[in-house]
């Protein structure tokens, strides 16, 4: 049985640490992760209870043209998602010119599409997402720039793809002061299933990203 390792999320100042076990990096089947298969302290207890047959919850919210984007898009396709924030100035910057490697090594694969979500929907209008998603020179049609409800946003994040510890209960899932930041993307299969997660600032990572992308597209 494949070995787990763990992968430390980047920190800023008010940025809280997520780890989280992943499969090393190898041509064998990618896992399928679970909620047992994470730290405890990641994973709300009521889905921790569950154990397995974790799929990511559906959600609605807007893109960079003012469309709005469910997880429909996402049907049938792999992806990768992540969370930033446009005014970022240390990680996230990186990150995307990491995704525009996964962009481009994707470019003609309309079952491959890219899921970019807010932490700051208050900056982040459509105005600000449209600007960020040209800057990045982003395909519309496969990265979508995604804001909308805050606390929703972040209940996606926790409960979905588990990228943040369980938040304080003063806080939880998008309060006044709850703010996540994070350098994980979250790989995801055709049925919804989390597949891996990888360090978003690492070229190295990144190009594991696009081998397993490459692999799960062969997944029957």
């Amino acid at each position: 049985m494949a070995r787990i390792l763990i992968i430390l999320a980047v920190l800023a100042a008010g940025v809280g640490t997520a780890y989280y076990y992943v499969s090393p990096k190898t041509n064998k089947d990618l896992p399928v992760i679970n909620p047992v298969d994470l730290e405890e302290e990641m994973v709300d207890p009521d889905l921790l209870r569950v154990g397995y047959g974790h799929h990511i919850g559906s959600f609605s919210f807007t893109d960079q043209n003012g469309e709005r984007v469910t997880d429909a898009v996402t049907d049938g396709k792999i992806y990768v998602a992540e969370y930033f924030f446009t005014t970022c100035r240390s990680i996230c910057p990186i990150m995307n010119s990491q995704l525009q490697r996964v962009q481009k090594a994707f470019k003609n694969d309309t079952n491959v599409v890219l899921l970019s979500f807010t932490v700051d929907p208050e900056t982040d209008d459509v105005e600000h997402m449209r600007r960020y998603a040209d800057l990045m020179h982003a395909d519309d049609d496969k990265w979508f720039f995604l804001t909308g409800n805050k606390k929703d946003l972040y209940a996606l994040a926790r409960k979905s793809y588990f990228i943040l510890k369980p938040a304080e209960a003063e806080n939880k899932h998008g309060g006044d002061g709850d703010f996540i930041h994070t350098n994980n993307f979250v790989l995801v299969d055709r049925q919804k299933r989390i597949r891996g997660y990888y360090d978003g600032t690492s070229k190295k990572e990144v190009s594991q990203l696009i081998e397993d992308m490459k692999q799960l597209l062969q997944e029957k």
